[in-house]
C-alpha cells in the first residue's frame, strides 16, 4: 500500500504524519502538493493537521477547493481510502466527504493538551487493532473541534457504526467533563458510510514514538498497515 500525504500553506504536522508512516510501512511516503492534479498512484491519502489557508472563513473551507482535493474526492469516491487528522478532517467535512461540522470549541479557547479517546468500534481500518474497553491518550490541538450534527444525521452515524471515537477519561468512562471540547455525544472521530473515509481531531502522530512518551497513537496506524494488504 502506498501512502501520501497532502501538503497545503499552513499544514504544520505533514512531516510528523510522513515519518511515522514510513516508519510504519518501511516505505516511502509521497508528498502531495495542493496545487498539484496527481495522487502518484497513492492507495490511502492523508490529509494532515495545521491551518490550511490560516483558517480563514472556516477551518477547511478554503482547502476543501484547492485543486488536489478533486482528485481526493474522487479517489474517495471510488473507494479510495482517505484520512483526515484535525485540519484534515474539517477539511473532509467541508469537502462533504465526512458528515457533520466542525465547531468552535465552547470555551470558545483554543484547546492543546493530552486527552482520553475510546474507540467505538474495532469495525474500521484505524481502529481493528485497537481495545475498546481501554482509554488511549492522544494529544489534541484546536480551536474548531466540536463536533456537531442533526439529530437524523446523527441517528445515521450510529446506526452505520460510524463513531470511530469519544473523548473519555482514563478509564474508559464518558461524562460531561471529559468532553474538551463540546462534541456531541463526546464524538472525536467518524467515517463515512462507506467505511473508506477516516476524521478524527487528536494527532496520533503526536503520540507515536517512544522518545515523546506515548505511544498509544502509534496503534492507529498500525492498524491501517495490518488491515490493507501491502
Amino acid at each position: 500500500m502506498k501512502f501520501g500525504v497532502v501538503i497545503f500553506p499552513g499544514s504544520n504536522c505533514d512531516q510528523d504524519v510522513i515519518q511515522v508512516l514510513e516508519r510504519v510501512s518501511s516505505k516511502p511516503v509521497a508528498q502531495l502538493w495542493h496545487k498539484d492534479h496527481n495522487l502518484q498512484d497513492c492507495d490511502f491519502i492523508v490529509l494532515p493537521g495545521g491551518f490550511s489557508y490560516g483558517d480563514y472563513l472556516r477551518s477547511g473551507a478554503i482547502a476543501r477547493f484547492s485543486p488536489i482535493m478533486q482528485e481526493v474526492i474522487a479517489h474517495a469516491n471510488k473507494g479510495g481510502y482517505v484520512m483526515g487528522i484535525c485540519n484534515g478532517f474539517q477539511i473532509l467535512t467541508e469537502a462533504g466527504l465526512l458528515p457533520g461540522a466542525l465547531l468552535r470549541n465552547t470555551e470558545q479557547k483554543f484547546i492543546c493538551r493530552n486527552v482520553h479517546i475510546r474507540p467505538e468500534t474495532t469495525d474500521l481500518l484505524p481502529t481493528r487493532r485497537l481495545d475498546k474497553s481501554k482509554a488511549y491518550q492522544v494529544p489534541i490541538a484546536h480551536g474548531e473541534g466540536r463536533f456537531y450534527a442533526d439529530a437524523a444525521t446523527l441517528q445515521r452515524i450510529k446506526d452505520q457504526d460510524q463513531v470511530m471515537f469519544r473523548y473519555c477519561n482514563s478509564h474508559g468512562e464518558i461524562a460531561p467533563d471529559t468532553n474538551c471540547n463540546g462534541s456531541i455525544e463526546s464524538i472525536a472521530g467518524i467515517s463515512n458510510e462507506g467505511r473508506n473515509v477516516f476524521g478524527l481531531m487528536p494527532h496520533p502522530e503526536r503520540a507515536a514514538d517512544s522518545d515523546l512518551g506515548n505511544t498509544d497513537g502509534l496503534l492507529i496506524f498500525e492498524s491501517l498497515l495490518e488491515a490493507v494488504p501491502a
